[in-house]
């Protein structure tokens, strides 16, 4: 997912991606190519300081302030937020998996203790070293407003875990002591996916005004010297950053959404990397041939592709009808059409990702493709054919409209196989291209869909199921609009069990939870799974550096230790 990154009540670990459904199986001639559940080995090549890169983003986000509902883009992330933004946790390699380790913000690992009563406190012992852009420290009044402006703001992408919060001790600028009204398992990515915020400058003032077009303050090793809109974003070091300076003097990210021409400036040497998402088009001009470029694939992902079902609408407001749907579609024939040149050939059976495996059950695995299923649910929710072998009932037929992003042919194809499918199961799906500006600002968070395909990206190695699907995730104008719960789902009994994997701070324990919690999200469908769509780096033999791809953080997570080659 990232998983652009439109999410709701988890801490925002779960990003939308508006790269939307992407393609095929990626060519067994590229480089490091990894299907089989193992992370592929950096390329490590010697670097010289000094120099500028120019790197291609696929999409460009709607704004810099990532805690609000438009910050969701995951390209965001990538490219703006985890450069500057200082967190608590990062996501490193632990032999063969990525886990959360404490960052250099911090003096170690926090201490954590459950009370009696319930109640779970965090202390964060705070680097003495940290300190902003302007040079004025990184203090415990900085976790507190980003706690508080989290927890209390409208139009939050998502707020789990903050809404837990009761106090916030900053008494002591070198520790953090935070309150919570009870234990919560997924306790590490507070402050660690959003990041922090600079209290000194942003207390009093409207945060959401001054981040929007991004900002010029950083606790990372880079700063945003420039955001073109429609154009590029301009990265320089942060010379007041305290760990590992840049090497280069300059990195400006070109938004070029268009694969062809995407492509066609990373042959001209317009720009020298790339993270394209794997469709008809990369696939096209890498089996070709990329002369004097490297490349990575990685078919571990948080990238979740799913047939997205607004529950509270026609005619996905019926469990029946949803299964239904389920049962008329053959996914794992779609999946291997898409990525079967990388050994992937089965859908995904659960809506954990597979940087959650144990989290995941496979209790989707019961929906293939049986119309005759189809048949005995839709009759027995009092559905019938009309003429042009339609379902219909009430005066209603089981038509309708599926939101999709326009300019990915291979997406583009695999929506026409969808409709072809479910015209055969009589369901009669039209295609509606929209831009991700209106998908995740306007259409999905109102509620103004039947259905759509999009994928969400784990940007914490954590389950966050509570954020996909808890009731009190849906955006409406209770909550600010905040969480990403589109799809309106309210099932019976699973907020309960979503909250023990939040909540549960026993492993085994919370796995079992969120076994259950996933047997009951398949029985009634709020959603249906596809595949979990595998990471792709591109970068020319100019670019030095451990290149590698992290699946959590992206493709630019150490771009501080990239180079141009010595």
């Amino acid at each position: 997912m990232s998983t652009s990154r439109h999410r709701t009540a988890l801490p925002a670990s779960r990003r939308v991606v508006i790269a939307a459904l992407t393609a095929a199986a990626l060519v067994g001639s590229l480089a490091a190519c990894s299907s089989s559940g193992t992370t592929p080995e950096p390329s490590e090549v010697a670097v010289v300081d000094g120099g500028e890169l120019v790197i291609g983003a696929e999409q460009e986000p709607d704004c810099a302030d990532w805690i609000a509902t438009c910050g969701g883009s995951i390209w965001g992330t990538y490219v703006m937020q985890i450069p500057t933004m200082p967190s608590v946790f990062q996501t490193r390699l632990d032999g063969d998996d990525w886990k959360p380790v404490p960052s250099d913000l911090v003096t170690g690992e926090p201490e954590t203790e459950v009370a009696d009563d319930g109640t779970q406190t965090i202390t964060y012992s705070i680097n003495p070293d940290a300190v902003w852009s302007d040079g004025e420290p990184i203090t415990s009044a900085d976790f507190a407003y980003t706690a508080l402006q989290i927890r209390d703001g409208d139009d939050i992408f998502d707020k789990t875990g903050y809404d837990r919060i009761t106090a916030v001790d900053s008494s002591d600028p070198a520790t953090a002591v935070v309150t919570l009204n009870s234990a919560y398992a997924g306790w590490r990515t507070l402050f660690s996916v959003y990041g922090i915020m600079p209290a000194h400058l942003l207390e009093g003032q409207d945060r959401a005004a001054i981040m929007a077009d991004g900002y010029d303050f950083s606790g990372g090793p880079w700063k945003i010297e420039k955001w073109t809109r429609g154009t590029s974003v301009t990265l320089v070091p942060n010379e007041n950053y305290w760990g590992e300076k840049p090497h280069l003097d300059k990195v400006t990210f070109l938004f070029l959404p268009d694969t062809t021409a995407a492509f066609q400036a990373l042959k001209s040497g317009q720009v020298s990397v790339l993270a394209p998402t794997p469709q008809l088009d990369a696939l096209t001009q890498i089996d070709a041939g990329l002369p004097g470029i490297r490349s990575q694939v990685d078919a571990r992902s948080g990238n979740l592709e799913a047939i997205w079902l607004n529950n509270s609408v026609t005619p996905f407001d019926s469990v029946a009808v949803r299964q239904a749907l389920a049962y008329s579609i053959d996914r794992d024939a779609i999946v291997k059409r898409l990525f079967g040149s990388l050994g992937i050939d089965k859908a995904q059976q659960s809506f954990n990702s597979p940087m959650v495996a144990p989290f995941a059950s496979d209790d989707f695995s019961q929906y293939t493709l049986d119309l005759d299923k189809v048949d005995e649910l839709m009759t027995g929710d009092g559905w019938k054919k009309d003429g042009d072998g339609v379902w219909a009932k009430g005066g209603e037929t089981a038509t309708f409209s599926i939101k999709t992003l326009a300019g990915n042919k291979r997406r583009d194809l695999t929506v026409q196989v969808l409709q072809s499918q479910l015209a055969d199961a009589g369901f009669d799906m039209t295609i509606d291209q929209v831009t991700p500006a209106d998908l995740f600002g306007t259409i999905a968070p109102q509620g103004d869909f039947q259905a759509g395909i999009w994928a969400l990206v784990d940007t914490f190695p954590d389950p966050t199921l509570s954020s996909t699907f808890s009731s009190v995730n849906i955006p409406s104008d209770a909550n600010g609009f905040s969480g990403i719960n589109f799809y309106r789902a309210d099932i019976a009994g699973l907020d309960d069990l979503l909250a023990q994997v939040d909540t549960e701070v026993d492993p085994d324990a919370r796995i079992a939870a969120s076994h259950e919690a996933d047997k009951l999200i398949a029985e009634n469908v709020p959603s249906l799974p596809l595949d979990a769509v595998p990471n792709v780096l591109l970068w020319s033999e100019k670019v030095g550096g451990p290149l590698q791809i992290n699946p959590i953080e992206g493709p630019f997570w150490n771009l501080a230790e990239w180079g141009l080659a010595g």
